[in-house]
């Protein structure tokens, strides 16, 4: 049997190293390295140094050119670095020789997300599905893993006539996969069942980048304590609640947050999980609008809701952390007056670009927050007049 090891350790200290290439700017890539750094500080990690590199194409060995992969090796031995971290996939070959030239443990951000959705998991179902999109990441790299793996049980026993001690791990690997997607199908029966019970209600999600703040939404319109920190990735398992504005009720999930070159496999895995999204009658599209990248976010999150079928759905963009907003882009010697204005203006175009469905909040600050009540009640209210035209007393 093999069991996938956790790949970062706390307190470990970390390089990253992210590679231009000809559709990027340095400048973006320096923004990617500043995600994935805070990637590696929630998998407990402390990033000491980046490295870039502009390449027409990366090398098929190493990724890195000699001369980049040397300063790399270099840095990591003279300051007793434990783990390089690429913003890029890496196969597994790569992997091990960039291992043997540097001597330090070596991942990739699609490995480094699922170790942090490995130590967030808390449900059976999170974690078969965490554990599901691990051996689908580790297969066609077996070849070149052997460290990233625990072998149990091996032996007499445990190896097929003629087979290879690799074709072995395949093989349980593949199986693994598929005792953990029957595993899940029946938790996914369970779900499907739980929410065909919830009724006639109108199902609001509330969708967006990773913290941007869903979570602290959440407990403020539903007055329940679902855990929030500042930390990417802070809720994996959907949670679901019964709100009731004035005597209109609606159930209001919240989901896992989105973010840049989410691995597929985690995708495929978590596709029942946000099933809640793909069911709901209304998106509550949350948006971080002190992040300087926050209209990138939004791009990747509609692109996420189309992977998903999710796209066509009614959308409330919701513009939180105004507070933040004001501190970042505001000098802070300018008049109330040209604030106010210059607020106004944004508001106005995002006010223009969504067709009047935006909102602009502060969760922290429960700022606005009566005014994003009104506009839920307002959609959902429309919504059950659609689905009930003859029964609107029964709701409101």
């Amino acid at each position: 049997m093999i069991e996938i090891k956790q790949q970062i350790h706390a307190e470990e200290t970390a390089v990253l190293v992210g590679v231009i290439q000809k559709d990027q700017s340095e400048q973006n890539v320096l923004e990617y390295l500043d995600e994935l750094s805070f990637l590696a500080e929630t998998a407990g990690a402390k990033t000491r140094k980046s490295f870039i590199q502009k390449l027409a194409q990366p090398d098929n060995k190493t990724f890195l050119g000699k001369g980049k992969l040397e300063e790399v090796a270099d840095y990591v031995k003279r300051h007793q670095v434990n783990i390089i971290i690429f913003d890029d996939e890496l196969s597994g070959s790569q992997i091990t020789n960039i291992e043997k030239a540097t001597g330090a443990k070596t991942i990739d951000r699609s490995d480094l997300i699922l170790d942090i959705f490995a130590r967030r998991a808390k449900t059976a179902r999170a974690k078969a599905q965490v554990e599901l999109a691990q051996y689908q990441y580790i297969l066609p790299r077996l070849r070149g893993m052997w460290k990233h793996l625990e072998r149990l049980g091996g032996g007499i026993g445990t190896r097929g006539p003629g087979e290879t001690e690799i074709e072995t791990d395949r093989r349980i690997v593949r199986n693994k996969i598929s005792l953990l997607r029957k595993r899940l199908a029946d938790i996914d029966k369970q779900a499907f069942t739980q929410r065909k019970e919830r009724g006639e209600f109108i199902r609001v999600s509330l969708v967006g980048y990773t913290n941007v703040g869903k979570s602290t939404i959440m407990n403020l319109l539903s007055k329940s304590d679902v855990f929030a920190e500042n930390k990417l990735f802070a809720t994996l398992d959907t949670t679901t609640r019964k709100v009731v504005f004035e005597t209109t009720p609606f159930l209001l999930s919240d989901t896992v947050g989105f973010i840049r070159k989410l691995p597929h496999h985690l995708i495929e895995s978590f596709k029942s999980t946000l099933d809640e999204v793909r069911e709901a009658d209304l998106l509550l599209h949350v948006v971080d609008i002190s992040h300087p990248k926050y209209e990138e976010q939004m791009k990747t999150v509609n692109k996420t809701l189309q992977d998903l079928s999710a796209h066509d759905k009614p959308v409330l963009t919701v513009f939180n952390k105004t507070e933040l907003y004001e501190v970042n882009t505001f000098d802070e010697w300018l008049d109330e007056e040209t604030r106010i204005e210059l607020m106004r203006q944004l508001e106005e175009r995002w006010q223009n670009e969504t067709g009047g469905n935006a909102v602009f909040i502060s969760a922290i600050e429960k700022r606005n927050i009566d005014n994003l009540r009104a506009a839920i009640l307002q959609n959902v209210k429309s919504l059950y007049t659609k689905r009930y035209p003859y029964r609107t007393e029964y709701f409101f």
